[in-house]
């Protein structure tokens, strides 16, 4: 499969069909998803980062049980915005994917999302390092899908 913008992402989709969050981390993948009416992200879990083929197969079976149609992709862009080896290994990454899920993918900008949400979670939860690891890559995926859906236009 090939990449997408945004908008031909949502334009090749069946009507009520998901879209999956991915923040593609160097030991953990964070996991989101949207509602089918692609206007809310939702955490949905934290994978190990293993084999590209497993990963692959996970999502196919998430995609099966959800009804996702395609995956938002989190790219690690400089913070001035170039398109540097990280960003390059995560496009790699998210096009092998794509090809292995035969789900359609675009990429997302993540810059400092994940910062973000420790902020949130040190600020407004009070967790600890420990509870705060547990979920940071899967709210860092809603955050990421959740920016995506919010540019995507309305009917």
């Amino acid at each position: 499969m090939a990449l997408f913008n945004l908008t031909d992402l949502a334009a090749t989709l069946a009507r009520e069909a998901r879209l999956l969050g991915i923040d593609p981390g160097r030991k953990q993948v964070g996991l989101a998803m949207s509602d089918v009416s692609r206007m809310v992200a939702t955490p949905l879990e934290t994978v190990k980062r293993g084999k590209l083929g497993a990963m692959a197969e996970h999502i196919r079976a998430l995609a099966t049980k959800h009804g996702i149609g395609g995956m938002v992709v989190g790219i690690p862009l400089s913070l001035d915005g170039s398109f540097g080896p990280a960003a390059q290994a995560s496009k790699d990454w998210a096009t092998a994917l794509s090809e292995q899920t035969g789900l359609p993918v675009c990429l997302w900008d993540e810059r400092l999302s994940s910062s973000a949400v420790n902020r949130m979670l040190i600020q407004e939860a009070d967790l600890s390092r420990s509870k705060r690891n547990e979920v940071v890559d899967q709210l860092a995926a809603a955050y990421i899908l959740q920016a995506a859906l919010d540019c995507l236009p309305r009917d």
